[in-house]
């Protein structure tokens, strides 16, 4: 089995969030009743941790800017690793991210051995 890295971007920080704090409060526990079935599968490699709103972007010439991404709307929400056996398998799993339906959007990456 590979790892890929999910990635779950929303709007935390704008003037009209997206999904709002009350859908947010809503998805929650539909979430981690998410994560769980992908933990009772034995694919979490690690578990999700609560990331800040916040970041730092460092630039090509050092200036550093804050925020969690430069010129970019989505806030990075939740970020962990599962197994799966190809790409198809993992955007699978992703599809079941009860946050998409309020707004969010889930990346997946497949980890690259290094050499």
């Amino acid at each position: 089995m590979q790892e890929f890295l999910i990635a779950i971007h929303r709007d935390l920080t704008g003037k009209n969030p997206k999904p709002t704090p009350e859908q947010m409060k809503e998805a929650m526990r539909p979430y981690q009743d998410w994560i769980s079935s992908i933990a009772a599968q034995d694919r979490l490699v690690n578990p999700p941790k609560r990331w800040d709103t916040d970041g730092r972007v460092v630039k090509p010439d050092n200036t550093v800017s804050t925020g969690p991404y430069a010129e970019m709307k989505k806030s990075l929400g939740g970020l962990f690793l599962i197994k799966a056996n190809d790409y198809e398998e993992a955007v699978e799993i992703a599809k079941g991210c009860p946050i998409i339906q309020v707004g969010a959007v889930v990346e997946v990456r497949m980890a690259v051995p290094t050499a």
